[in-house]
């Protein structure tokens, strides 16, 4: 039985050429970039032209990516090495995030907040899953150290308004004299599509990883603006400006700027073709009726993103079903599929729902003849499930 996948959410397959770009530093160039013969300056010059051609792409500087070991690290280091730094200048500082985040921001200032480290505010969406900017404005504080909003949701694909965000809080920062507060936004989801140009979006610090971008896993990037004051979370060599102690990952970093570079060359060709496929599906799900709902905004969302919720089904459920006829589907983000309890994101949008909810992410590789099998194979599971007469 042939595989369909569409899980890309969670984790794309490592493109061809950037294995082929990773090979040789995965055995033959060995060196450790900290040393200073031969094996080592070969290594150190990839890992610094890999971090250049990030740099670029980005329309960042060198000097501001720093990488880590995932997206959920670059997170870490986000949110507890500002407010680690934040300490000499406030005694409790004030974080603002939104209740759909990754659970790399939400637990990470949830733990914060319950040690009594910090203030928080969780800002709420609207049935779509949209952020309201001006929400977050009236939350500010004058302790306030950071606001993180996610670029795009990684279970309902809803596009945030990141650039409105940082625009209202530049307003406010620009009326003090301590620099705060600074906007972290979590893009692992979005950039395979969205517009990762840092000096367009204007963020301080922004998060992304190599296994949602055809890349390796184990490998993530923390962008970190010129003048951001931010303490490290990981002791030891002092590697990455001293903000990410540790050997580098040197296969994983020459995979994960080449997994970059490839997405930045099909970006718009493959968005424009994934969601004709995204809206076709959607509107094949709608036909099938049984009380299916589409979660998310249908506008404002990743091209390759269709969340839906069915009723009066227990919750994973269609998930094994599915699996079973050959396809990969997830009900909420990889991150939280152990935590029990319907998804923090549908709770947040919507309320409690009993139900089933899936996430169908296409990829480069799905096809129309993939949305067609699946769909036909959920319209049997339904007929199993639900006493319904199909027309």
């Amino acid at each position: 039985m042939k595989r369909i996948y569409l899980d890309n959410a969670a984790a794309t397959p490592l493109d061809k050429h950037v294995f082929d770009g990773m090979r040789p530093f995965l055995k033959d160039l060995f060196g450790n970039p900290s040393t200073l013969y031969e094996e080592g300056v070969v290594t150190k010059h990839a890992v610094e032209k890999a971090r250049e051609s990030i740099a670029d792409i980005m329309v960042a500087h060198k000097d501001e990516i720093c990488f880590t070991g995932s997206g959920t690290e670059s997170d870490n280091l986000a949110v507890q090495g500002v407010v680690r730094a934040s300490l000499g200048v406030y005694s409790k500082p004030h974080v603002i995030t939104s209740s759909i985040e990754h659970p790399a921001v939400l637990e990470t200032v949830k733990i914060l907040e319950k040690k009594g480290v910090i203030e928080a505010t969780y800002i709420g969406v609207n049935e779509k899953g949209l952020v309201d900017s001006k929400e977050v404005k009236e939350a500010l504080k004058g302790n306030t150290v950071l606001v993180s909003v996610m670029y795009a949701n990684s279970e309902v694909g809803t596009v945030q308004p990141v650039r409105e965000i940082v625009k209202m809080v530049r307003e406010v920062r620009d009326s003090r004299n301590v620099g705060y507060p600074y906007v972290h936004t979590d893009a692992c989801q979005a950039v395979n599509y969205l517009r990762m140009s840092v000096e367009k979006l204007g963020v301080d610090l922004m998060t992304f990883n190599g296994s949602k971008i055809y890349g390796p896993k184990g490998i993530g990037m923390l962008y970190i603006r010129r003048g951001v004051n931010i303490e490290p979370i990981v002791f030891g060599g002092g590697q990455e400006s001293g903000l990410r102690s540790g050997t580098e990952n040197v296969a994983g970093i020459i995979g994960i700027s080449k997994a970059l570079e490839i997405t930045e060359s099909i970006k718009e060709k493959e968005s424009q073709r994934l969601v004709t496929l995204r809206d076709y599906f959607m509107q094949q799900l709608e036909e099938i009726s049984l009380g299916i709902v589409i979660n998310g905004d249908r506008q404002k969302r990743l091209p390759n993103n269709v969340h839906i919720t069915v009723p009066d089904i227990e919750d994973d459920v269609l998930v094994v079903e599915l699996d079973a006829k050959g396809i990969a589907c997830s009900s909420k983000s990889a991150c939280k599929t152990k935590a029990e309890g319907a998804s923090h994101v549908v709770l947040a949008m919507r309320g409690e729902v009993k139900g089933s909810h899936l996430r169908f992410s296409l990829g480069r590789d799905t096809t129309k003849k993939d949305i067609n099998y699946t769909v036909n194979a959920l319209r049997g599971i339904l007929k199993k499930y639900k006493d319904i007469n199909f027309q």
